[in-house]
């Protein structure tokens, strides 16, 4: 099961949710615990850089989010962090460092790493983004299967049982994903991939590649 473990998608050290995540050994195991998570880390930040509005939502001092945005939490949002216009965050969401959500973009039970950028009309659920991971204009994360049953993730002819109903992908850092794609549910994409645009993206797609359609990938150089 290599290319799919926290430590080969992810720099933990460019999270807040490093506590949370090196306890585990694949990304999407942190799904069900993000809330709990959440509800323990907002209590012990630093009250000088961030502080408390709302129900169970801590907002970096740092941070630029404009008036029209609904926040639903548990929620953090990192410093220098810019939530724009009518971004909708439904609640169980860290937005890293120096990050971007985007106007109309949605946002639910979700890790941003730092300087994420989710900036144009993106949906993101039931997933994690690591560093410096950007998802074009209008790509979203698709989290339940048309079926409704539970999600697998398929890694060549391994399958992984995951339990999760719902399910996004697991986005690694540097991942590049192009304007208008979707990333089907279980998708796990390798760091520093590039993924072409109006892309439909399935199962485990390595590091380091440029995914052109699902027969044809081939490795950055």
């Amino acid at each position: 099961m290599s290319n799919i473990k926290i430590t080969d998608l992810y720099n933990l050290d460019e999270t807040m949710a490093k506590p949370l995540l090196e306890t585990l050994v694949y990304p999407w195991e942190a799904l069900p615990l993000i809330n709990t998570f959440i509800l323990d880390l907002g209590e012990a930040l630093d009250k000088e850089k961030y502080e408390k509005r709302g129900d169970n939502i801590w907002i970096a001092k740092s941070a630029k989010v404009f008036d029209s945005v609904y926040i639903d939490g548990p929620c953090i949002i990192g410093e220098n962090t810019e939530i724009r216009h009518s971004a909708f965050l439904r609640g169980n969401i860290i937005v890293g460092n120096n990050a971007v959500v985007g106007n109309s973009t949605e946002l639910k039970n979700v890790i941003l790493f730092n300087n994420v950028q989710v900036p144009h009309y993106n949906y993101v659920g039931d997933s994690i983004l690591g560093y410096k991971a950007h998802m074009g204009a209008g790509s979203i994360t698709s989290n339940v299967k048309s079926d409704k049953t539970l999600v697998v993730v398929k890694n060549e002819n391994e399958l992984i049982e995951t339990g999760l109903k719902k399910f996004g992908s697991m986005v690694g850092d540097e991942v590049e994903v192009g304007c208008g794609s979707i990333l089907n549910p279980g998708s796990v994409i390798g760091k520093g991939t590039n993924i072409y645009p109006l892309s439909s993206v399935r199962g485990v797609i390595k590091e380091n590649s440029i995914y052109k359609n699902q027969g044809e990938i081939v490795e950055r150089r």
